[in-house]
């Protein structure tokens, strides 16, 4: 990346500013939070990370505790004590808190929404944001701390599924150059609490509502705890041997939660779930890996939502007819 380009992004930012850094918290947006606040250190009078949504996978939370990252929920945060407002790996219209902030910066792989802010750096073809922002610091001149570059690792670790999903060079590079930073100890430590005990269960159900056509796996599995239920099962699915799609679902409070993963060979995930369900709620992703959030009462007169057998059957027939 060209000193340019930082200089850019420095421009944006004063002696006086609090800056607010909301994410929705995952490995790779927390990664980059952490990135920003290194690289607007001493050039800022304040940098606050913030969880809009709450944390619950096991992984996830041993990422925060073992690397002891400040994060504040948004519910405790005033917004209006802070002069910029910056979004990493999300933009604006992933989430309805983050369109009202209207920030300043905008860092993100995701698929270009069109949001316009003062600075801006989308690059699509990236396996994770943490990627980019690992660019940056090394445009600074910056040595990530243990803490950094085991964060930013993971992230790209993570993102990328081992490089099984997209990738490019800059990616690996990346990669290739936090590896002897981090902390590989505490990575193996965090991938060892993926799961918690009562998610078992719902590989049960998983397996007794499967449905398959040809090489697409669905699976509805009722009521979860929580979306990550879903992300997890979904990820188990696709290992099978011939199983190209995974899609799992399921509802948590007044949401139904569509999760896909695909190899990719051929169809684009974030275009099919966007297809499928993009006039019912929030839906996109990536080639890959994608999901779909659409609020049960956008759906009250489509399907009976409390007939678990129905709803499943509805979502395969959506899929199907759309693709």
């Amino acid at each position: 990346m060209s000193k340019k380009k930082l200089e850019q992004f420095y421009e944006q930012f004063s002696g006086e500013d609090q800056v607010l850094i909301p994410i929705i918290a995952d490995p790779d947006a927390i990664a980059c939070a952490m990135a920003v606040k290194r690289l607007l250190w001493r050039k800022t009078a304040g940098v606050t990370i913030s969880n809009i949504n709450t944390i619950k996978r096991p992984d996830n939370l041993s990422l925060v505790s073992l690397l002891t990252v400040n994060l504040v929920p948004f519910k405790d945060i005033d917004p209006e004590k802070f002069s910029r407002v910056v979004l990493v790996d999300a933009q604006p219209d992933h989430n309805p808190v983050l369109a009202r902030l209207k920030p300043d910066v905008v860092i993100d792989h995701h698929p270009d929404s069109g949001y316009e802010p003062v600075y801006r750096d989308i690059r699509p073809k990236y396996g994770a944001t943490a990627s980019i922002l690992f660019e940056y610091l090394r445009a600074a001149n910056i040595k990530p701390s243990i803490r950094l570059a085991t964060a930013l690792y993971y992230a790209i670790r993570t993102d990328t599924d081992n490089f099984n999903r997209k990738a490019i060079y800059e990616d690996v590079r990346a990669f290739q150059h936090l590896f002897p930073l981090a902390n590989i100890q505490a990575v193996r430590k965090i991938e060892a609490a993926e799961m918690r005990p009562g998610f078992l269960k719902y590989f049960q159900t998983a397996i007794e509502n499967r449905k398959k056509r040809k090489t697409w796996l669905f699976s509805h599995l009722g009521t979860v705890p929580s979306p990550d239920v879903c992300v997890i099962i979904a990820d188990f699915f696709l290992k099978v041997d011939d199983v190209n799609w995974s899609i799992i679902s399921g509802i948590n409070g007044k949401k139904l939660y569509i999760i896909f993963r695909s190899f990719g060979y051929r169809s684009n995930a974030g275009r099919v779930v966007q297809k499928s369900f993009g006039e019912l709620g929030s839906a996109g992703g990536h080639k890959s890996a994608a999901r779909a959030e659409i609020p049960l009462a956008n759906i009250k007169d489509l399907v009976d939502c409390q007939n678990d057998k129905k709803l499943g059957n509805w979502i395969v027939n959506q899929i199907t007819k759309k693709r």
